[in-house]
């Protein structure tokens, strides 16, 4: 018998495949098998919002990759890069916004493999459409239908944390309380209030408070980076001037000569304003980030 033969006889005699399961389990160690196969669920969020939330469900059991994530940069000028494309390469989950707010994100899945890959659109959970307002993750129903589509996206992805999934989910609806009380508490004070904005950003929340949103032609115009009639200008500049709004909203990611003309003439006439963003900030949840922005309206809107 070689030495070979003779150390793996010893080995055998020493642990056999009971008595080494038997070690295995009492120093801790048996489950190290299932856990090498639980790897985290590899997410591509388009926008860090959904990456936030991605996070929020999934907790340690995904890896999230947010795409657009910089504060300050205007996403309606973002370009897709080759890193992006590696990205989807890998990812089990996707997420997007659809109603073409990200179309290069379609562009860059239909050329990779998907290789059972599993998409969600909110714009397909919500109904909405290209040529609708973008902006959907201001609606109040919009981030808790992603959740529970991701919740069972992750579940069939990952069916070993269910549970857990299960039970974020649940965390993430009950922390959206607070926003719906607050969207609540506003429209109780403020419904049918005039106010406008440079762009319809803040559309969908200022719809779900019952503000008179006015100048939507020109807040079209500018998100579509097109010119606004003199027309739709002149209205805008008048309700301003003649303080026939409560408020000016702008959208602090898109830096205009026109929106820095509308916030000087909202200053000379004493119309207080407020910033809104399209990417949700680096050191806030998206719940946090929606709060702060409610909470400035509602002093915006007191302001006599």
């Amino acid at each position: 018998m070689s030495f070979a033969h003779l150390l793996h006889a010893l080995r055998l005699f020493l642990f056999p495949p009971q008595r080494l399961r038997a070690l295995l389990a009492t120093l801790g160690l048996a489950a190290l098998p299932a856990l090498a196969q639980a790897a985290p669920v590899p997410i591509v969020a388009a926008e860090n919002f959904y990456g936030d939330l991605a996070r929020q469900i999934g907790g340690a059991q995904v890896r999230v990759t947010s795409i657009m994530s910089n504060p300050d940069q205007d996403p309606h000028l973002f370009e897709a890069s080759p890193a992006t494309a590696r990205a989807l390469q890998d990812a089990r989950i996707v997420l997007y916004n659809g109603a073409g707010y990200d179309p290069w994100m379609d562009e860059l899945l239909s050329a990779s493999n998907s290789n059972g890959r599993t998409s969600i659109v909110a714009a397909d959970l919500t109904g909405h459409k290209a040529g609708d307002n973008p902006h959907l993750w201001y609606a109040p129903a919009t981030l808790p239908a992603v959740a529970r589509a991701l919740t069972v996206a992750l579940s069939a992805s990952d069916p070993a944390h269910r549970t857990l999934f299960e039970g974020n989910l649940q965390r993430f609806i009950a922390s959206m309380r607070p926003i719906d009380a607050k969207v609540a508490a506003l429209r109780a004070r403020y419904q049918s209030v005039p106010v406008t904005a440079t762009e319809p950003v803040f559309g969908y929340m200022a719809d779900a408070i019952g503000l008179d949103m006015r100048n939507l032609r020109y807040q079209l115009a500018a998100m579509n980076a097109t010119e606004a009639s003199p027309a739709d200008v002149a209205a805008f500049e008048d309700d301003l001037r003649r303080r026939r709004v409560r408020v000016l909203i702008y959208n602090r990611q898109a830096d205009t000569p026109a929106t820095r003309r509308m916030l000087r003439i909202a200053h000379d006439a004493h119309v207080p304003n407020i910033s809104v963003s399209e990417t949700e900030p680096p050191d806030q949840t998206y719940q946090q980030w929606m709060l702060s922005q409610l909470d400035a309206l509602d002093k915006a809107l007191g302001t006599p």
